[in-house]
């Protein structure tokens, strides 16, 4: 009966050329060498080398034979580099469902360190809405998600990402361009771009009511790029998430808003599947991309 000991000792021989060396090489002992060569011919039922002169050349029978032990070899080497590839690059893409505050810089900058570390990983980079992207991490539709606060769904490890403050954008040359902070009795009387039906709209126009102002919303766009860029045509005011706004090359001032009104995103995975090696990884640089974005606030 032939067991895996027998054969890497075969090879052994064959690599080295004879029992001496190859013991010599493994650093054991000759005769042992030699007894489990002499078992394992037994067990085959034909001799594997012919001996003399402290070397072993393979018969006819024991060249045949290491063909398919090297065969075999072969196969066991592709199984440990497809175990390391799934180890390291995972089954598939790594789906990514990630807002759009976020989507243009932060995550791809973690993609491209986490390519440059795993050459060969693949990333599918989403950017649905903040619903979406819960209900996708709820029923295992991607792997990580960065979204805005939500209830209601079950199934979703969830915890918080990153805070920011909102601020206000303003045409340059604005009148309120001047002050250090904007507050929001400032915007009386001031046209202002709606961010769209979500619950940061509802937090900013509840703000309004507290001042006991009636804001006026005569336009409306859902990302802050859009926002900005109809604040930059002299539009209206925006409250914006300050992450993408910094990015934008628009002729528009961004202030601090007074009160403070805090912006939240949460990394989400399905609570139902560990995270995979590449996905673990993509988790602790996007946690150093954001540590790198807020110490330059």
């Amino acid at each position: 009966m032939m067991n895996p000991a027998q054969i890497d000792l075969f090879r052994a021989v064959l690599r080295h050329g004879g029992m001496t060396r190859a013991a010599a090489a493994l650093g054991i002992g000759q005769p042992h060498v030699s007894r489990a060569i002499a078992q394992l011919e037994a067990g085959l039922g034909f001799a594997l080398f012919v001996r003399g002169h402290g070397s072993a050349r393979p018969t006819r029978e024991g060249a045949a034979f290491a063909r398919e032990v090297e065969r075999t070899y072969a196969g066991l080497d592709h199984l440990a580099e497809a175990a390391r590839q799934i180890r390291e690059l995972g089954t598939g893409p790594l789906r990514v469902a990630c807002q759009p505050s976020l989507a243009a810089r932060l995550v791809p900058r973690a993609i491209r360190r986490l390519v440059a570390e795993h050459p060969g990983a693949r990333v599918a980079l989403h950017v649905p809405s903040p619903d979406t992207i819960w209900a996708w991490a709820a029923s295992g539709q991607c792997d990580l998600g960065l979204a805005r606060p939500r209830a209601g769904y079950t199934g979703v490890v969830a915890e918080p990402f990153l805070t920011v403050d909102a601020v206000c954008a303003l045409p340059r040359g604005h009148r309120l361009a001047r002050q250090r902070a904007i507050e929001v009795a400032d915007l009386a009387g001031e046209p202002m771009i709606s961010g769209g039906v979500g619950a940061f709209q509802e937090t900013v126009e509840a703000r309004f009511r507290e001042a006991g102002l009636a804001p006026h919303f005569p336009f409306l766009a859902q990302y802050t790029a859009a926002r900005c860029g109809l604040v930059a045509e002299g539009l209206g005011l925006a409250i914006v998430d300050p992450v993408p706004a910094r990015d934008l090359s628009l002729p528009i001032v961004l202030r601090p808003l007074a009160p403070r009104l805090s912006i939240e995103t949460w990394l989400l995975r399905p609570a139902e599947r560990p995270l995979g090696h590449p996905a673990q990884r993509l988790v602790a640089l996007l946690r150093e991309e954001r540590d790198a974005l807020t110490s330059r606030r």
